[in-house]
C-alpha cells in the first residue's frame, strides 16, 4: 500500500481531538434521560397547599428561577448573566444589565436572558494555499457581551436552548473566510511555520466586526478576547511527508557524520592504545633483555671467581702438602742419622740405646702425629677459609656467624690433638678476634709455639 492510500494518520488526529475538543465545551445542562426528577422539599409543599405557585426553572443554558402565580410572579437572574426587560407600550426596557432581578407580569411583559460568560469558537477552517495545496488550519476564537445594549439588537439570541449558538456560527463563518483568505495568499512552508500572519488578520477582520471602529455603534456590542490558531496540518500526506523529508535529510546526514566521526575517534583511540601497548611491550622485553644479560655476566663472572678460587686453593694445597712431606723427609733423616750418632757412641749400653731408640721413635711417632696435626690444623684453616669466602659470595655471613663456626670445630680439633706431657700457657693480645684473619693469625702465634716446644724437645745431633 502506497502513502498516499495510507491517508494522513495526523490530520485525522488532530480533527478527532478537536472533536473532542468541541464535545467538552458543549455545555450539559437539564437532567439526562432516566434520571429521577428532582423531589420536592418542604418549601414547596408549603408553597403548594398555600396556593402559591411553585418555583420554575426556565429551560437553556441559565438558571433562571420564575417564583409566584399568575399575574405576580419574580424572575431570579444569576450574577453572571445578562438580561432585557420589556413590557407591552413601552419603547424602552424596563430592566437592562448583568444580574438584574425583576417583578413579571405574563400577560405584558417579554425578556431576555444571555450569558455573560466568555464563549469559545473552535474553527476548523480547510484552505487552499497560494500553491493550490489542501491545508486544515485549527484554532479558536474567544469572546464576550461587552455592551450589552447594543448586542441584543443587533445579534439573534431566540434560541431558548442556546442563545449563543447563532452568534458563534456567524463568528466561525467569518473567522473561517478570513483563515481562508489569508491562506490563499501564503505558502504552504509559511503556513506551517508562521501563524502570526494569520492571527493579526483573523483578529483585525474580527475586532471589526464585532466592536466597529473606536467612538461608533457600528460593532455588534461584542469584545474579542483572544484569536489563536493550534495548528496547521497539510491535507495530503504525500506532500507532509515530502516536506518533512529534506530536514529528516539533513538531521540523518548529522547524524551519519557525527557517528563517522566517533568511529573516527575510536579507531585512533584504538590505534594510540595499541601502540602505546606495543611500545610498553617493546620497552619491557629490553629491560627484561637487559636484565638477562647483566645476569648471565655476574654468573659468568662468579663462575671464573670460584674456579680460580678453586684452582688456586687446589695449588696452594698441594704446596703445602709438599712441604709438608719434605719437612718429614727431613726430619727422619735428620733422626736418622742422630740415631746412628747415638748407636756409634753408646755401643756398651745396648740396651738404654734400645731404650733410647724406641723412646727416639715414640718421639718421631709423636712429631709425624703433630705434623699430622698440624697438617690437619692447617688443612682445617684453609677450609675455613675456603668457607669463608664462600660464605661472602653467599651474600656475605656475619663475622659472629663465623666466630661461632670456628669454635663448634674447636672441640675436634682439641680431640685430634696428642695429651700434652707439660702446660704452657701462651697469651695472645692484639689481634681483632672478630674476623677470620685476626683468628688465622692469633692461631699462627699457637703453631709457633708448638713448634718451638718441640724443637726444645728434640737431642741436639
Amino acid at each position: 500500500m502506497s502513502t498516499a492510500d495510507r491517508g494522513n494518520a495526523y490530520l485525522e488526529q488532530v480533527v478527532a481531538q478537536q472533536a473532542v475538543l468541541e464535545d467538552d465545551l458543549r455545555a450539559r445542562r437539564g437532567s439526562a434521560p432516566g434520571e429521577p426528577a428532582p423531589v420536592a422539599g418542604p418549601l414547596a409543599k408549603r408553597d403548594r397547599a398555600l396556593g402559591s405557585a411553585p418555583d420554575r426553572l426556565t429551560p437553556g443554558p441559565v438558571d433562571v428561577r420564575i417564583t409566584g402565580f399568575w399575574r405576580w410572579k419574580n424572575v431570579l437572574v444569576p450574577p453572571n448573566a445578562f438580561v432585557v426587560h420589556t413590557r407591552r407600550g413601552r419603547e424602552e426596557p424596563l430592566h437592562i444589565g448583568l444580574g438584574v432581578s425583576f417583578r413579571f407580569n405574563p400577560a405584558t411583559d417579554s425578556f431576555l436572558v444571555v450569558p455573560g460568560a466568555t464563549q469559545t469558537i473552535l474553527i476548523n477552517a480547510y484552505c487552499i494555499c497560494r500553491e493550490l495545496q489542501g491545508v486544515l488550519v485549527q484554532g479558536y476564537v474567544q469572546w464576550i457581551i461587552h455592551t450589552f445594549p447594543i448586542a441584543y439588537r443587533k445579534l439573534d439570541f431566540g434560541d431558548s436552548e442556546d442563545p449563543m449558538r447563532l452568534v458563534n456560527l456567524q463568528l466561525r463563518e467569518q473567522a473561517e473566510a478570513a483563515i481562508k483568505d489569508k491562506v490563499a495568499t501564503m505558502g504552504v512552508r509559511d503556513v506551517l511555520s508562521d501563524k502570526q500572519p494569520i492571527i493579526e488578520e483573523l483578529t483585525a477582520r474580527l475586532r471589526a466586526v464585532a466592536e466597529g471602529e473606536a467612538d461608533s455603534d457600528q460593532g455588534l456590542g461584542l469584545r474579542i478576547v483572544t484569536v489563536q490558531i493550534k495548528e496547521a496540518v497539510v491535507s495530503s500526506s504525500r506532500l507532509w511527508e515530502n516536506l518533512q523529508k529534506p530536514y529528516r535529510a539533513e538531521q540523518g546526514q548529522i547524524a551519519r557524520l557525527a557517528e563517522l566521526q566517533s568511529e573516527e575517534a575510536v579507531a585512533q583511540r584504538e590505534m594510540a592504545t595499541e601502540r602505546l601497548k606495543e611500545t610498553q611491550r617493546l620497552e619491557y622485553e629490553r629491560e627484561l633483555a637487559e636484565l638477562r644479560a647483566r645476569n648471565e655476566a655476574w654468573q659468568f663472572d662468579t663462575e671464573v671467581a670460584e674456579r680460580l678460587r678453586r684452582t688456586q686453593r687446589k695449588h696452594d694445597d698441594s704446596r703445602a702438602v709438599a712441604e709438608l712431606e719434605t719437612e718429614t723427609t727431613r726430619h727422619a733423616l735428620r733422626m736418622e742419622r742422630e740415631r746412628h750418632a747415638e748407636e756409634a757412641e753408646t755401643g756398651r749400653l745396648r740396651v738404654e740405646r734400645e731404650q733410647e731408640l724406641k723412646r727416639l721413635e715414640l718421639d718421631g711417632e709423636l712429631d709425624l702425629a703433630r705434623s699430622r696435626t698440624q697438617s690437619d690444623h692447617e688443612r682445617a684453616l684453609l677450609d675455613v677459609e675456603r668457607t669463608r669466602l664462600r660464605a661472602d659470595i653467599d651474600n656475605q655471613q656475619t663475622p659472629a656467624s663465623l666466630q661461632a663456626q670456628l669454635i663448634g670445630l674447636l672441640p675436634e680439633i682439641m680431640a685430634k690433638l696428642p695429651k700434652p706431657e707439660e702446660l704452657r700457657m701462651v697469651s695472645i693480645n692484639g689481634g681483632d678476634r672478630t674476623t677470620v684473619s685476626g683468628l688465622l693469625s692469633e692461631l699462627a702465634i699457637v703453631v709457633g709455639v708448638l713448634r718451638s716446644a718441640l724443637d726444645g724437645d728434640r737431642p741436639a745431633s
